[in-house]
């Protein structure tokens, strides 16, 4: 595996797909030589330096953490590193939509953890593991560091990211429900977890089958309707965001906290994770026998 590049950046910066891609080369993507860093340098754009969150060596020890805890399970990293990416980069949804700002983190701050966490196994009659550049630079649901934070985003409960541990525990809940809008909607976030936590859906086939089963029945029944969500106040997460400055490192054994947001109704939760057992009763799910 490649090492990190011998110029870490100071602070994250904006790197666009185009000037990534002449980076993006074989040997990097089969994780036998990196860059050195100092030309990619030259075509990142820089985020303003009063802002503290744009500090790459926070970041950097995060990842070398993840790294090591979980040489032996690299899969294991997620949840742990999800909830922890989230408080360390203190974005807003708009900041975080932008893919250049995760094109630096994978390709300027930490090309060998893309290539330690997504290499995939040796094809038959090949001796060389592959990255897919859309780890580096793809849509949020498959670069590596922005489907971390979305996922800790999406399934946090306010500030408290423990749901977040549970869903990026199962890598078919990741793939599957980041590709739906209906995540966006906390209650069904928080009952989808409780779903999994419960043991009645946990295999890839299974989550694929109660989302479409879900999906299906969103069309014609607003959630959002059956399950009420609080209104949340912007002012929590500016507040927390303006925090940043001040505020400590993250904590790498036990959960930090999130912004001071209003948890999601409990009854909403409750309705939804019933309703989401029932669905999953008749659910499509591939190999099983029809449900009479």
């Amino acid at each position: 595996m490649i090492e990190q590049p011998h110029h870490l950046p100071p602070r994250l910066g904006l790197l666009s797909a185009t000037a990534a891609d002449p980076f993006l080369t074989e040997d990097l993507l089969r994780g036998i030589q990196g860059h050195g860093g100092v030309d990619l340098a030259k075509v990142v754009e820089p985020l303003p330096e009063e802002d503290p969150r744009w500090r790459a060596e926070p970041l950097r020890e995060l990842i070398d953490d993840a790294l090591h805890q979980f040489k032996e399970n690299r899969t294991e990293a997620d949840a742990w590193l999800a909830p922890r990416l989230h408080a360390a980069l203190r974005l807003t949804r708009r900041e975080a939509a932008d893919r250049r700002i995760w094109n630096h983190l994978a390709l300027g701050v930490a090309p060998d953890y893309v290539v330690w966490r997504h290499a995939s196994a040796p094809s038959s009659g090949s001796a060389d593991s592959r990255v897919a550049a859309a780890r580096f630079k793809g849509a949020p649901d498959r670069q590596c560091f922005s489907r971390l934070w979305w996922a800790a985003e999406l399934f946090r409960d306010g500030g408290d990211y423990a749901p977040v541990v549970v869903a990026c525990s199962n890598q078919d809940l990741i793939h599957t429900v980041m590709r739906s809008d209906l995540v966006d909607h906390r209650p069904t976030a928080q009952a989808l977890v409780r779903v999994l936590q419960s043991g009645i859906a946990t295999t890839g086939r299974e989550i694929n089958g109660l989302m479409a089963a879900i999906n299906t029945a969103g069309a014609t029944l607003v959630y959002d309707a059956m399950a009420a969500d609080e209104l949340r106040d912007p002012e929590d997460l500016r507040r927390w965001i303006e925090e940043a400055e001040t505020a400590p490192p993250v904590p790498r054994h036990e959960l930090p906290t999130g912004p001071e947001e209003e948890p999601v109704p409990e009854g909403s939760v409750e309705t939804l994770t019933k309703y989401f057992a029932d669905l999953f009763e008749t659910a499509p799910v591939r190999g099983r026998a029809p449900q009479g």
